[in-house]
């Protein structure tokens, strides 16, 4: 199977601006102009255990759950479960990493 590419060039009416280009991609070049598909790039996935464990707030910021409060709970003292209740804000740090992840 062999791939052949054509480039059509859209002539725009201002000289100044660059020209467009689509990329034509031929996969039987047996077969007419109207099988050419575009090239187009994919769209962006989300991480599935991102979404699963974080939200954004109104403001655009990361809430994130506390960590150690699913198991051995009954060593921890009172003063430490009720600490680890609700939920808190991600670092600045890595809410941009977290924010690409969830394709924001």
């Amino acid at each position: 199977m062999s791939v052949y590419l054509s480039f059509h060039i859209k002539q725009n009416v201002a000289p100044a601006r660059k020209k467009d280009v689509t990329i034509y991609v031929i996969l039987n070049p047996l077969l007419t102009f109207a099988a050419l598909k575009e090239v187009v790039m994919p769209k962006m996935k989300t991480h599935s255990s991102a979404k699963k464990r974080f939200t954004l707030t109104g403001t655009g910021k990361v809430k994130r759950f506390q960590a150690n409060a699913r198991h051995l709970m009954r060593k921890k003292s009172n003063k430490a479960k009720t600490r680890l209740l609700g939920s808190t804000l991600v670092s600045v740090a890595d809410s941009a990493k977290i924010k690409r992840l969830l394709c924001l």
